[in-house]
C-alpha cells in the first residue's frame, strides 16, 4: 500500500475501503442467505430426494429393499394364515426374516429368476423368448 500524504489521498483510501467494505458485506449477506435456505427442512429433504433420484445404485438398493419386505411379509401371512397358534405364528415371523434378507440381499437373482418364471409359463409354443 502507498504511504498516504494528504488529505485528499486519505479521503479516496478511506472511500475505496468503504466500497470494499460494502461488496464484502453484500457477499455476506447473500451467503447466509443461500447458508439459511439450504436449511430448512424442506429444502433439505427436496435435495435428499434429488440425490437419491440421481443415484442409480441407491434406488436399486431401496427396490430391492422394498420387494424384500413385501415377499417377508406375504410369506409370514401364508404361514400364519388365521391360526392363533404361538409356534406358527413364531415360525412365520422368522421366515419373515429370512425371506426379506435373502430377497434384499439377492435382487439380482431374484429377478433373473422371475424373468426365467415369466418365460417359461407365457411362452407360447414354437416361440423362444429366451436372451441369446
Amino acid at each position: 500500500m502507498e504511504n498516504i500524504t494528504s488529505p485528499e489521498e486519505l479521503k479516496n483510501a478511506i472511500q475505496i475501503l468503504e466500497n470494499e467494505q460494502t461488496v464484502l458485506l453484500l457477499r455476506m449477506k447473500k451467503q447466509f442467505f443461500l447458508m439459511y435456505e439450504s436449511l430448512k427442512p424442506v429444502n433439505l429433504i427436496e435435495n435428499t430426494l434429488k440425490e437419491i433420484s440421481s443415484s442409480p445404485y441407491l434406488v436399486n438398493n431401496i427396490i430391492g429393499a422394498a420387494i424384500g419386505l413385501v415377499t417377508g411379509y406375504l410369506s409370514k401371512k401364508a404361514v400364519i394364515r388365521q391360526s392363533d397358534s404361538k409356534l406358527r405364528k413364531l415360525l412365520g415371523y422368522i421366515l419373515q426374516f429370512g425371506v426379506t434378507n435373502i430377497v434384499a440381499q439377492n435382487p439380482e437373482t431374484i429377478k433373473s429368476f422371475g424373468h426365467y418364471i415369466f418365460q417359461h409359463i407365457f411362452r407360447k409354443k414354437g416361440t423362444n423368448y429366451s436372451k441369446q
